[in-house]
């Protein structure tokens, strides 16, 4: 309730200035059609009538821009160089005084519901009754003009979109780059991960297998039944550290727990994994299970972090958090530490994470001052 409050004295503020602005435009429209009608036949000088014009609305619908970006939560790109942002303006002036209108009515709800509480200093009352009576009929004003607050808010939205968003071929052209790039950086993390799993097989199993062929060969050569004793002993624990390495590795690529018993005991298998101290909070609302993808996804941003944080930030503990509001909202991660900072959202285990959530559509973002604290997040969408 206290946000829908909130926002509604933004959006009575935003609409408030929308009113300024719109008598502007209403003047920029009679001013622009009385300069174009005499040369409207003459293309050189319709042509020279057209520029400063342009010039002229392009900072109208900039002005526009920042206000519905700062008081209607309305995110649009720059203003259009191809005649849109002139029809926006011819357009929107009349939803812009209508704003006002709705406004005004507002205020007058206001005036006469608590009139009963004020009138008596400047006017005797007579009859309590009606004044009663009025002062019901305003708070209905009062009402129903809060309504048309965010009812014209709404149009206002609609309105800049449809004349100032994306074409749909502009809109399918971005949209085909931004697939073309996830795919080129899934592709790359997918390589970038192989060649880390061909490493540490490399460097470590395989150097334990090897080292455990050598003891028991010499165990096998060996006449002594003692010192066959001590490598045989070497062998085994040789092969409980490889058979150990291995389930790290195995564990690195996808585990197990997760399909058996989903994100959040994987998590909390990372968390007993982890060194440090790490407090997991995991709310996600709804029944219905997590998509695979959303979880294998959500599990490696969150152990891929950790994993950074223990390396390399010098933390002393760890805190993550699993959030999602609704059945169909998005799930949102935070990863937070109180290491040095300074960590380089660039580098390559961070990119391969932004590729992963890049390839659900999703948001990531890498917080990390020097001195700390580190924070990562992302937000992955569910439905």
């Amino acid at each position: 309730m206290k946000d829908i409050a909130v926002r509604g004295v933004w959006y009575a503020a935003g609409l408030a200035l929308g009113t300024v602005t719109a008598v502007a435009e209403l003047f920029f429209a009679l001013f622009a059609g009385l300069a174009l009608l005499p040369v409207l036949a003459w293309p050189r000088g319709r042509r020279a009538v057209l520029r400063p014009v342009g010039a002229v609305a392009g900072r109208l619908t900039e002005l526009e821009r920042r206000r519905l970006r700062r008081f209607l939560a309305v995110t649009l790109a720059a203003a259009p160089e191809d005649g849109r942002g002139t029809r926006y303006l011819l357009a929107r002036w009349p939803l812009g005084l209508l704003g006002g209108v709705v406004l005004g009515c507002a205020l007058t709800g206001v005036a006469y519901g608590s009139f009963i509480l004020w009138g008596w200093l400047v006017t005797p009352i007579n009859y309590l009754g009606l004044v009663a009576l009025s002062s019901l009929a305003g708070l209905l004003l009062l009402f129903l003009a809060a309504q048309g607050v965010f009812g014209v808010a709404l149009l206002e939205g609609h309105l800049a979109r449809h004349f100032l968003g994306p074409s749909h071929q502009g809109e399918l052209e971005r949209r085909i780059v931004q697939l073309a790039t996830t795919r080129a950086e899934v592709m790359a993390a997918v390589d970038d991960e192989r060649r880390r799993i061909e490493r540490d097989l490399h460097d470590g199993v395989q150097q334990r297998l090897v080292a455990l062929g050598m003891l028991l060969g010499r165990a096998r050569r060996s006449r002594d039944p003692e010192r066959a004793d001590r490598l045989l002993l070497q062998a085994h624990d040789e092969s409980r550290r490889a058979l150990a390495e291995l389930r790290d590795v195995a564990w690195r690529i996808h585990p197990t727990v997760l399909d058996e018993a989903g994100l959040r005991a994987a998590l909390e298998t990372v968390a007993e994994r982890t060194p440090l101290p790490l407090a997991l909070d995991y709310t996600v609302a709804g029944t219905a299970p997590l998509a695979r993808t959303v979880q294998t996804v959500a599990y490696f941003v969150v152990s891929e972090a950790v994993t950074n944080v223990v390396k390399h930030s010098g933390a002393t503990r760890i805190g993550v958090s699993l959030t999602r509001d609704r059945a169909a909202g998005p799930l949102r991660l935070r990863v937070e530490d109180d290491g040095r900072g300074g960590a380089d959202p660039s580098g390559g285990g961070l990119t391969g994470l932004a590729s992963r959530v890049a390839a659900l559509d999703g948001r990531f973002a890498v917080h990390s001052p020097p001195g700390g604290p580190t924070v990562v997040t992302a937000e992955l969408p569910c439905a």
